[in-house]
């Protein structure tokens, strides 16, 4: 409570009276209720006047013993607040009422389902513990996780987060207020957070290792790229390049991403759009090793775009095992071998999320070749899905060879030399069909010709469905290392989750060092969906972080408002009960089953009118 002055002008004079004032929680905010008039204070100290409100709040709240005995103004404030309408502050163990049924409503319905689980699990890896051992203050550790909820929950724009937050039941669980929240808070926090990543990963990785007993001895590294909307002249990064989202008209950037066995991220690097993969290994594993350090004898799986002797040199000087897939001239020379017999099928089961899945089948043979292993794999799955993409390939390559003929024949183009550096570029847009094609210009005659390499092409199509893994390691059987390969598929999870449903692209910044927090948020969540999805596996239950977010959305937290026969009315802020499936979801994840404490309050029912 406190004192505030009220003045009224009347017949030329200002008359001044001060009245008693306490602030009262509402819907709309925060809002000041006149408890009663206390008249003229002036021969009172201004002073005095907040002492006079904490002994009329304390001789109200049940101690009278802190008032004055010789206070008579005191007394006389407080007997008349007596008198008056009922207070909102009911006596201890005031908890049975009666209440008018056709009045009773909710109000303020928040989603608290995904939040909660979210908060459970940012708890459970300890991350408000490393932020604050990296310096951060309770108010940035609480931004920090509001923006991750938002990532791993409905991803948006900084711009648009704060109202995200305020519809959520965040504010209700974490007992914060959001209200004012701006998004140039979230901004800053942005600032803040990039220079501390590393350490962040690194903590992070050493938390993870211990709660699910993580081992670190494989290493799965893969990249992908991320488009730009708008020209990100700020960012130096962004590069055109190859791009995996189909989006060759923006500008991107490449992230490369470490992920071990148990498909947690150790270290993510943010490269130029235009790297090429095995350009970008070196400069990873050294990311890596400051967040990991790497040990001898660890493995490291890389996909056939890193498959070259200059990048299984940087893994061999590091004393690191490799398991590669090599490129396609190396696996075309195996064709006799990949026509012979002694392949071994690989059992394959099917998953406890669909049973009654029948998965391709997949047949294996090692060959030893000096101090390398090769492993030969045929999967019937993949024949198809060769031949499909070779064919697209050569449809658009047909296209363009057929554009180039018209050109030369239409005197487009003359010169011998600029025809050959047009037959260059396809060959450089579609390595992967142009090496069957023969390409060449009559000067003579002045045409451009194509044909097919007919042998090469009956080549490719023996060799669908087929692919060849190297490793230096000599202890493995041919289905151990194609499982170990396998394993890579985790990575390319981890970039599908990042991008849907983390909504890593499109990047909307335009600062560098925002756009690679941005990064790491979504990295961030990832660490928190790949925890709760090993946690259900953990329990045999192979279901998606998207599934546990679509059926825990329904749970929610809202406002009982109960109003009473004495005129009074009892708000309630609290959970909704869990229905079964919410039960079974948080039982499974050992999440409590309760998202917040009741928070109860009264108030006179003209009071509730007027706000």
């Amino acid at each position: 409570m406190f004192v505030r002055t009220t003045q009224r002008r009347y017949k030329g004079q200002t008359y001044t009276n001060y009245v008693l004032v306490e602030s009262v929680r509402t819907p709309q905010g925060p809002r000041q209720k006149v408890v009663c008039s206390l008249g003229d204070l002036s021969p009172r100290a201004r002073a005095q006047w907040l002492e006079l409100a904490r002994k009329v709040e304390a001789a109200l709240g049940g101690q009278p013993e802190l008032l004055a005995a010789d206070d008579a103004d005191v007394a006389k404030v407080v007997e008349r607040v007596r008198r008056g309408q009922p207070r909102r502050h009911r006596p201890p163990g005031a908890d049975l009422i009666s209440v008018h049924a056709d009045g009773v409503r909710t109000e303020e319905h928040r989603t608290a389902g995904p939040v909660h689980v979210g908060v459970q699990y940012w708890r459970k890896l300890g991350l408000d513990e490393i932020l604050a051992r990296m310096g951060f203050s309770e108010r940035a550790c609480t931004l920090t996780l509001a923006m991750t909820m938002n990532r791993l929950i409905h991803p948006c724009s900084e711009h648009a987060m704060p109202d995200w937050i305020r519809r959520t039941a965040l504010a209700d669980i974490l007992a914060v207020d959001f209200r004012r929240l701006r998004d140039e808070a979230l901004y800053l926090q942005l600032d803040r957070l990039h220079p501390q990543r590393v350490a962040i990963e690194a903590a992070l990785a050493e938390r993870e290792r211990t709660l699910f007993n993580c081992a670190n001895t494989v290493f799965l590294y893969d990249l992908t790229s991320t488009y730009f909307e708008g020209q990100a002249v700020r960012t130096p990064k962004a590069t055109r390049g190859y791009s995996r989202d189909h989006r060759p008209d923006c500008k991107q950037i490449v992230v490369g991403l470490v992920i071990n066995g148990e498909g947690f991220p150790l270290a993510h690097e943010i490269f130029a759009g235009n790297v090429q993969d095995r350009a970008s290994l070196p400069a990873m594993l050294e990311q890596l090793d400051a967040r990991v350090p790497l040990q001898p004898g660890q493995t490291v799986v890389v996909d056939r775009g890193m498959a070259y002797d200059e990048n299984l040199a940087e893994l061999r000087s590091r004393q690191l095992h490799y398991v590669v897939a090599a490129r396609q001239p190396e696996r075309d020379r195996w064709l006799a071998e990949f026509e012979g017999e002694g392949f071994e099928e690989v059992i394959r089961r099917p998953s406890a999320q669909n049973p009654l899945q029948k998965k391709p089948k997949v047949e294996v043979k090692l060959e030893r070749r000096g101090e390398e292993t090769y492993v030969l794999c045929r999967g019937a799955g993949r024949v198809e899905k060769d031949s499909a993409i070779r064919r697209k390939q050569e449809q658009r390559l047909r296209a363009d060879l057929d554009k180039l003929a018209r050109r030369v024949e239409n005197g487009g183009l003359i010169k011998a030399q600029k025809i050959g550096e047009a037959i260059g570029r396809l060959k450089e847009r579609y390595p992967r069909v142009a090496r069957y094609y023969r390409m060449g210009y009559d000067p003579e005659h002045k045409q451009f010709r194509y044909e097919v390499d007919v042998a090469k092409y009956k080549r490719a199509e023996q060799l669908d469905g087929t692919y060849l893994l190297r490793t230096d390691r000599t202890d493995l059987s041919a289905e151990e290392a194609w499982r170990l390969y396998i394993l890579l598929t985790r990575a390319e999870d981890a970039f599908r989750d990042m991008k849907s449903p983390l909504s890593e692209r499109p990047i909307f910044h335009h600062l560098e060092r925002r756009v690679e927090t941005h990064i790491f948020l979504c990295v961030l969540a990832y660490h928190l969906l790949v925890a709760i999805e090993n946690t259900l596996l953990d329990k045999g239950v192979h279901t998606s972080w998207h599934t546990v977010r679509e059926t825990l959305e329904t749970h929610q937290v809202c406002t009982v408002v109960l109003p009473t026969d004495g005129g009074a009315v009892l708000r309630i802020r609290t959970g909704s009960t869990p229905e079964p499936a919410h039960r079974q979801l948080y039982e499974l994840l050992g999440v409590p089953l309760e998202v917040m404490r009741p928070q109860r309050s009264w108030i006179e029912a003209d009071d509730e009118l007027s706000v």
